[in-house]
């Protein structure tokens, strides 16, 4: 994976307080990181940079939409998606990236690299299920979505009735009723 210069902090440079950058991520910044599971994204990220004597503090937000096909009948559609980070940086004898919240950098860097983090930040709030909100409402109209509803199994009322109450529940509304 290369290097994005854009998404280089050089916090060397900045005065303690609080930062603001803002990035607008699109399909190219996924392709750095071999990641295809949209046609296409538009996501705003808010980064809050607030450097501090010892240790500095990353608040990442982001929202936006990609653009995906439903899981059920294939049609693309525009799913918005949104989230958040904090992400604390501290210096120590070595780089250690193990814990998610805490980054620790060996004295003497003076740059980070947070195009990690909005990467993985992004991909983390997108559902594992993409249904298409036309289906939620009832205004999609498909042959997937035909198809599927004429291949429903059907079940009569009385049947359900049955399959509703359990025997053994009448026992125990007889035990109420027998005081």
């Amino acid at each position: 994976m290369k290097q994005l210069n854009e998404f280089l902090i050089p916090f060397i440079g900045l005065k303690l307080g609080k930062h603001q950058f803002e990035y607008q991520i699109n399909k190219a910044f996924f392709a750095i990181f071999e990641y295809d599971e949209f046609e296409s994204s538009n996501i705003k990220v808010n980064l809050v940079f607030e450097k501090k004597s010892t240790f500095m503090e990353l608040n990442f937000k982001h929202k936006g939409s990609i653009h995906v096909p439903c899981d059920l009948t294939n049609e693309m559609f525009d799913m918005p998606i949104k989230g958040k980070i904090k992400l604390v940086v501290q210096f120590g004898e070595e780089f250690n990236n193990d814990n998610d919240e805490l980054l620790i950098l060996p004295h003497g860097e003076h740059q980070i690299d947070v195009s990690q983090y909005i990467y993985e930040m992004i991909v983390l709030s997108i559902p594992l299920k993409r249904v298409h909100p036309g289906i939620k409402d009832g205004t999609l109209q498909s042959e997937a979505l035909d198809k599927l509803n004429e291949l429903k199994v059907k079940v009569k009322k009385e049947e359900k009735k049955q399959e509703a109450i359990d025997p053994r529940w009448d026992k125990l509304k007889q035990l109420l009723t027998d005081k």
